[in-house]
């Protein structure tokens, strides 16, 4: 729970296995149990403020892949066959994500006017999908073609987590099962959120552990569960 809590990139079940000698099997499980603590009941209300809105894919490099799960989940190109992940982040630290079935304006602005309050100001690129945010909120957008930052209209922050949980994913743990995604989008917003404290100064590693341990009260995760009980049951990668 530590090094999940503050390992910048996350921890492989692998590496855990092979310090503890437990299973890799077992300690894929247990992680996966932390990740449940760790997730974001999202209370407190909706974010307010600045509020940036964007939105990446998700998937494991090809050559990467065994050659079997290669061809079951490489199918096209670009972001087909990978997973579509929302991100809304309060300027001053607050992250929220989701994964979402698609880049489309039902899916995204569902998202949008579910955690954002009315009346705040939303910075997004120029994806068309954002079209009719004005109608609620004070919206600008920054077309990435032309430019990255227009005065105080950008969005840096969400690059910046975007960066860090695909370093994570990419680095640590190579390939991520779709059915298992949010589990790892959860564990990359935690340290994220909680990295620094309410003066704005960098939260030390003991700080950030208390704030996981507290988490795990009234929180349960079953092998079935995280296994998918109908269907076919994804693999314990990473």
């Amino acid at each position: 729970m530590w090094m999940l809590a503050n390992c910048k990139n996350g921890v492989s079940s692998y590496e855990i296995s092979r310090a503890t000698g437990i299973s890799q099997k077992s300690t894929w499980f247990m992680l996966q149990r932390i990740r449940l603590a760790l997730q974001d009941e999202n209370t407190g209300g909706k974010l307010s403020g600045e509020v940036e809105v964007d939105e990446t894919f998700i998937g494991g490099k090809a050559r990467n892949m065994h050659k079997g799960v290669k061809a079951r989940r490489v199918t096209g190109t670009g972001g087909k066959a990978k997973t579509a992940v929302m991100g809304i982040l309060e300027r001053g630290g607050k992250v929220r994500t989701a994964v979402v079935p698609n880049r489309k304006k039902k899916a995204l602005q569902a998202e949008v006017h579910k955690h954002v309050e009315a009346g705040s100001t939303v910075y997004s690129d120029f994806l068309l999908s954002y079209d009719g945010l004005s109608e609620n909120f004070e919206h600008y957008a920054v077309d990435h073609a032309v430019e990255y930052v227009r005065e105080n209209v950008h969005t840096n922050g969400l690059e910046n987590f975007w960066s860090l949980l695909k370093r994570g994913i990419g680095g640590t743990y190579i390939s991520v099962e779709p059915f298992h995604l949010f589990r790892y989008v959860d564990e990359q917003a935690f340290r994220f959120k909680n990295r620094k404290d309410a003066n704005g100064e960098p939260l030390n590693d003991s700080d950030r552990f208390d704030l996981a341990v507290r988490k795990i009260v009234g929180k349960r995760l079953t092998w079935a569960e995280v296994t998918g009980e109908v269907g076919e049951k994804p693999e314990a990668t990473n």
